[in-house]
């Protein structure tokens, strides 16, 4: 894997402004905030994307993810929180180091969700449902 911008921040070869850091996890703020509070955290293990994230460090990140979202929220005094992870290109991944967006929102703000689709039937449903588990 080719190193990331995130793992010159892990070395500190890049400078960051580190809100939160354990000896699995780093948390910084965002250089181009949505708002202002945007922070991101990542596992500092050579991680590409969710796919490819280990049992043992998604439990440490996902606690890591929990302890920054409630300090952003109270410190930003922020109506809502939104936790993002774009994984592989075609979801706008482009930092290829899995990293989380802790995005302070607010009513005020303008907020566009993603676009809905629907199946084309309830069968068509249960079949998808039926797929995804019978992977796992």
């Amino acid at each position: 894997m080719e190193e990331t911008i995130f793992q010159k921040i892990i070395s500190g070869e890049v400078p960051a402004d580190t809100v939160y850091e354990t000896d699995r996890v780093l948390a910084f703020l965002d250089i181009k905030p949505v708002h202002k509070g945007h922070t991101l955290v990542i596992p500092k293990t050579a991680v590409q994307d969710i796919f490819t994230l280990g049992d043992e460090d998604a439990g440490y990140l996902m606690r890591a993810i929990v302890v920054v979202a409630n300090a952003v929220k109270q410190v930003t005094a922020a109506q809502g929180i939104n936790v993002i992870a774009n994984n592989g290109s075609a979801a706008g991944q482009e930092g290829f180091h899995l990293h989380f967006h802790i995005i302070p929102r607010f009513a005020r703000g303008e907020f566009h969700p993603l676009p809905h689709t629907a199946y084309a039937s309830d069968d068509e449903r249960v079949e998808f449902a039926q797929k995804i588990a019978s992977v796992m």
